[in-house]
């Protein structure tokens, strides 16, 4: 069973604050707040916490926010070693990771910041893949694979050899993506170019005309003109991920919560805790523009109460 830790946000109504409401935009600006805040980890999550740092420094100009993108399993690593003050997470803290921060006395509080359909991407000149099963992906994807070209994947395609890219080994996408397509995590074939930057992974995508590669959401809605989504058979149809089939999950199984992890001491200085607030206050809004789903007012409030 997975050991307690301090859970701040819960899954909730996927229904955005409306504009204007609730407590949005109260945060920062604070009379003589100053410092740093320190973030690492996701690079999936690393657009949401980039909006808010740019945004929260404007107001705030003394404090000094840096957003690193060492993946998340790197990212926690840094957290528990007291190097940062947030770690961003594209998936929960595991087990092990809990127990090396409580090794250093450090407790981290989980708050979910929003909802990610991870993206299957392929090359807009590939004009053949429009949809592959989860049975598909698997079979690329699996350790041992023996599909070397697309005329392996479907007898009616090209016999074209298939470039992979994919996130490294310390993302929170690739533990995500192992276990939900493979069927374990970390298990993964590993001839493919692996990345922690999935702006690496656009540029792979795009260079290579027989390409396939997996990574947030948000990264394709940026590349939109670079980039081809593929839809993913889930046992019910060919889905694609956009905020309409994220929210009502029909886009499984490639749906996932979004978080971050704050380190309770952390919370002690007022340039962490206002930033904290301020990332509440404003996700409703922010979320959706950097390409993800944001959560509902109710849950944003609930996380908001409890950290304060």
């Amino acid at each position: 069973m997975r050991k307690s830790i301090t859970a701040v946000a819960l899954f909730g109504s996927l229904t955005a604050f409306a504009c204007g409401g609730g407590e949005q935009g109260q945060a920062g600006g604070e009379a003589g707040l100053s410092g740093a805040v320190r973030i690492d980890g996701s690079s999936t999550v690393f657009p949401i916490t980039e909006a808010v740092a740019e945004e929260f420094q404007r107001e705030n100009s003394e404090v000094r926010v840096t957003v690193g993108i060492s993946g998340t399993g790197g990212g926690f690593k840094k957290f528990c070693s007291g190097e940062t003050d947030i770690s961003d997470a594209s998936r929960q803290i595991k087990d092990t990771e809990i127990e090396a921060c409580a090794a250093e006395g450090i407790e981290p509080i989980e708050i979910t910041v929003g909802y990610d359909g991870l993206a299957v991407m392929v090359n807009p000149a590939n004009d053949f893949v429009d949809c592959l099963t989860v049975d598909e992906l698997k079979r690329i994807w699996e350790p041992g694979s023996q599909v070397t070209t697309w005329q392996d994947v479907r007898s009616f395609w090209p016999a074209e050899e298939i470039k992979l890219y994919g996130p490294g080994t310390d993302s929170g996408t690739f533990d995500y993506f192992t276990e939900a397509i493979v069927g374990e995590e970390d298990a993964s074939r590993p001839d493919f170019t692996a990345s922690e930057d999935d702006n690496v992974l656009v540029q792979g995508v795009t260079g290579d005309r027989y390409s396939l590669g997996y990574f947030g959401y948000a990264y394709y809605a940026e590349n939109t003109d670079k980039l081809k989504l593929v839809a993913v058979d889930g046992g019910a149809g060919c889905v694609a991920p956009a905020e309409a089939t994220v929210k009502d999950g029909t886009y499984a199984p490639l749906s996932r919560p979004l978080f971050i992890y704050v380190k309770e001491q952390s919370l002690q200085r007022p340039e962490v805790m206002a930033f904290v607030e301020y990332t509440l206050m404003n996700a409703a809004e922010l979320v959706p523009q950097v390409g993800y789903v944001a959560l509902g007012a109710d849950s944003y409030q609930a996380s908001l109460s409890k950290i304060k």
